[in-house]
Order: C-alpha cells, then structure tokens, then sequence
C-alpha cells in the first residue's frame, strides 16, 4: 500500500538585507566615492602617456594642436604626480591603452565619479570611442564599482559635469555631451540623492564645463564671464558662492587657466603660466600650485583633464 507524504507549502526562509549600496561600499567595494570637486583629495585614476603617443604622424585626427613630445609629456605628467603624492594622494594608473587612443591620457573625460562608483563616458569623438573599455578594466582591477556606462544614443564626457556639493550639480550639454547622455546621468545622481541639477548649455566652438569654470573651495568658483551662462551663476551665487573671475581670454582658452584640481579646499594645483588668473584667486585667498603641463597641452587637455577623482573626503 503506497503512503502519500503530505506536501508543505513553505514560503520564503530568508529576507533580502536593508542596507543600501553606499552603506555596503566600505566592506564590500572599499573607501571610494566623490560627491564635491574640492573635499580633500584622497586616491586618483591617471593614464601615463605611453605608447599610444610615440608613432603618431598627425595631431589633426585627434584634434590635437600639435604632437606631444612624449618624454616631455610623461615628465610634466610625472611632476604633476608628484604634487598629488606630495599631498598624501594615491595615484593609480591605468596600464593598458588601445595603441590607437592617444587622448586615453585625458581620464576625466571618461570616467565621472560618483559617491557610489564610477559613471563610464561615452565619447563624442569616433577617435575617442573604446577608451572607455580600458578606463573600466582599470577601474575593476582596483574594485571600483561602474555604476553605469552610457549607452543607446548617449554621448557623455565626464569633464561635463561638475560636482557643487553633495547634493548639487552642473551637467552640461554641447558637443561633447547630449540629451540622452545627460538624462542618463542625471537619473544616476538623483537616484543618489542629488536635490539639484544645475543646466549648463556649452557653447558652441567649446567642448567642456571644466575649461570654463572650476570649483576652487567650499564656497568659491572660478568662472570665464564671457561663456558662463548667467542661469549657472545665478544658481551658485543663490548657494553664497564668491564667484571669481577668470577674465583672461588667453589663459582660459589657449593655457587652460581654469583646467585646475583642489587638493583641498582652498588650495589648488593649476597650469604654470596662467598669472592673472592665479592672482585673481589668490586675491580671494586661495592658495595656488603651479605645474608646467605644457606639453601635454598640445592635446587641448591640462591638470583637471587628466585627473579621474576615485576618492575625495566629504565637505
């Protein structure tokens, strides 16, 4: 005689964990995360000009103003290593680079950070698209999460977008950066918390938000008054920004005066030769680091280009 076993119908045993993805961060991805362009700097992402810059046989595909001399460019990079070091920053590189990429030095542009992981850009140049994929190798071998990679139609550089404070932003839109690769952005950082997105439209002719305007301290920005939008000053100014005048045209279009990094609030490593710009600042008591990245500028990229934050304390 055949016995049926009674069948039970039993639910779930386990729940999933509460906790949210910055809180799980330290233990599970490690200290990385940056939510502010001017919070002590702690760790950055660089690419050493390598072999990628050696053969080249015209600046024109790249939209470079010249060739690099690359021993030139890896010693002014190396000097700008230096002064982060010098300032307890760890500097890590990304070793690997397609052969046919030499902007891959120019890391910003592709790799935004975030308090949660890394934003991976989509480059509106063909001569720059696949960078990407190196920036994200190096990025996980270090353990830092990639939050998103633009996709579909979305063009993004993370040099479009700027850090205000932990709950505000500039994202702008222009050649480097469109529609849909700014709503992609702008959909990861409100799912971050992020209260205000600041509308930045670059003009034409003009490829980033950082050769124009820069945060040098907790309440003070550096701006070129002819293409900073009035709405984007506006905004800042409602924060109890001092706004700052970078009002060279020299210096913010051809030296990169505005293209600096804050070490820490209130103290700034920025592109040798910029004097009235570095006056101006240092009129209104912030302290300047010059380096020559001359060289490297031949590349139309300076300090701030070649500098993909992974770590910053909080402000």
């Amino acid at each position: 005689m055949c016995v049926l076993e009674e069948l039970l119908a039993r639910g779930e045993r386990w729940f999933p964990e509460g906790s949210t993805f910055r809180e799980d961060m330290p233990k599970l991805w490690g200290d990385w995360g940056v939510d502010s362009e001017v919070g002590k700097l702690r760790a950055v992402l660089m690419r050493r000009p390598g072999e990628e810059i050696e053969k080249l046989s015209s600046p024109e595909p790249y939209r470079w103003k010249a060739l690099m001399d690359p021993e030139l460019a890896r010693a002014q990079q190396d000097a700008l290593a230096k002064v982060y070091r010098d300032h307890g920053v760890e500097v890590y590189y990304a070793r690997e680079a397609a052969l046919d990429k030499p902007n891959s030095l120019y890391l910003r542009d592709i790799v935004f950070m975030t308090p949660e992981g890394a934003i991976l850009g989509r480059p509106a140049m063909a001569a720059r698209r696949g960078e990407e994929r190196w920036a994200a190798k190096a990025l996980g071998e270090l353990g830092v999460p990639i939050v998103r990679t633009i996709n579909g139609d979305g063009i993004f550089e993370g040099a479009c977008c700027l850090w205000v404070d932990s709950k505000t932003a500039i994202l702008g839109t222009g050649v480097r950066c469109n529609a849909s690769g700014a709503a992609q952005v702008e959909y990861e950082l409100r799912n971050m918390g992020v209260e205000n997105i600041i509308k930045f439209q670059i003009p034409y002719g003009h490829a980033h938000v950082d050769g124009l305007m820069n945060m040098a301290d907790r309440k003070k920005a550096v701006v070129f008054p002819w293409q900073v939008p009035y709405d984007v000053v506006a905004a800042l100014k409602e924060l109890d920004f001092q706004i700052i005048e970078a009002q060279s045209v020299l210096e913010v279009k051809q030296s990169f005066g505005v293209n600096f990094v804050a070490l820490e609030p209130g103290v700034v490593v920025m592109p040798a030769g910029n004097q009235r710009t570095q006056a101006a600042m240092e009129e209104a008591g912030i302290k300047v680091i010059t380096v020559d990245v001359s060289e490297i500028m031949k590349g139309w990229g300076a300090i701030h280009c070649m500098t993909a934050f992974l770590r910053r304390d909080p402000i």
